[in-house]
């Protein structure tokens, strides 16, 4: 048999899928593993090329594959699909796979380490507990609205409803929902509390670091979205220029541009969706204080005069973005602009 140079690697939860060829291009070895045999067979294969989709549970089999020898290359599934022949299958996805690591102008995905994951698990826990608070909270609104009991929008209106469901006095709330409208307010204090101490974890996290603690001198940039950016870019140089790195969290305009004529729209909306709402939130609180207390940057100023607030948050959040790289990759600290 010849010498596998290049594999490509369907990834799945039980079964995965090789497909493998030799420096001519012949396909040498297409088969199907179980998960308990996946190690053993690249252990004995010689170091080779491994592509894999970036998609879940693909770092940890990208560590575990470059502790073989192997070298391993991640794409996204989107950069993948285009080699795909006619149906899919995993045979198929495995071939693409294996086509697609060799083109030259394919775009890979820096391999994450335990630790990175570790924190953008952090991350992802309190996205979900702060999903079960709204949750929670509407749920408790909704019900004490059917018994004629309103309250304002925000956190003293909702604690006005929680007297109301302690006082076992008040007979307006009967016995029977009082019981499960106490539960979801145990719920409801329990989840704070999972959320205080997160957010305690995460901001530990972004202070223990020399490039989060000058990320966190940008105007709209927090120790949440700094922790997020050290974690999720590891790397800056993997991206050629701020522009690149604002492409990817997708804050850059959609093109429709054909004929030497440019079309452009809204923005992408594409690549890391926690980043980009991190970042719009950044720069909405900056231009809303902005407005109130005025700024020292003229080009804000002018966008404002002309364009909605939220249209110059998302301008700002690009600009902030490739701020954040050019920090990142120069080791530079943020410097306030001076008075015009």
């Amino acid at each position: 048999m010849n010498q596998v140079v290049t594999v490509g690697l369907d990834i799945a939860k039980s079964v995965f899928q090789v497909h493998g060829v030799d420096a001519e291009g012949v396909v040498v070895i297409r088969q199907k593993l179980t998960r308990a045999r996946l190690l053993k067979f690249f252990g004995k294969l010689d170091p080779c090329l491994v592509g894999v989709e970036a998609c879940g549970t693909s770092h940890h089999w990208a560590r575990e594959l470059i502790g073989l020898g192997h070298d391993v290359r991640l794409m996204p599934p989107s950069y993948v699909k285009p080699y795909v022949k006619r149906q899919k299958n995993d045979m198929a996805d495995a071939e693409a796979i294996c086509e697609a690591v060799t083109r030259p102008t394919m775009r890979f995905v820096p391999v994450k380490s335990r630790d990175q994951q570790s924190v953008m698990v952090l991350h992802r826990t309190r996205l979900i507990l702060t999903r079960q608070r709204t949750q929670i909270s509407n749920a408790i609104r909704g019900h004490m609205a059917e018994f004629g009991l309103a309250a304002a929008v925000g956190r003293q209106g909702l604690e006005r409803l929680i007297e109301v469901i302690a006082d076992a006095a008040d007979e307006r709330v009967p016995p029977e929902a009082r019981v499960c409208l106490r539960m979801l307010v145990v719920q409801l204090g329990l989840v704070n509390e999972q959320i205080l101490e997160t957010d305690r974890l995460i901001r530990t996290n972004a202070r223990s670091t020399e490039i989060g603690r000058r990320l966190m001198e940008i105007p709209g940039v927090g120790p949440l979205l700094a922790s997020a950016l050290v974690a999720t870019v590891a790397d800056p140089k993997a991206f050629q220029s701020g522009r690149n790195l604002a492409a990817w969290i997708g804050l850059v305009p959609r093109q429709n541009s054909s004929g030497g004529k440019e079309r452009l729209g809204g923005i992408t909306k594409q690549g890391d969706r926690y980043l980009r709402q991190m970042l719009v939130v950044g720069a909405l609180a900056v231009v809303r204080y902005a407005q109130r207390n005025g700024t020292r940057r003229p080009w804000l100023v002018q966008l404002l005069a002309r364009r909605t607030p939220k249209v110059a948050a998302v301008a700002l959040a690009n600009k902030n973005a490739r701020m954040i790289w050019a920090i990142m990759n120069s080791g530079e600290r943020y410097r306030e602009p001076l008075a015009a």
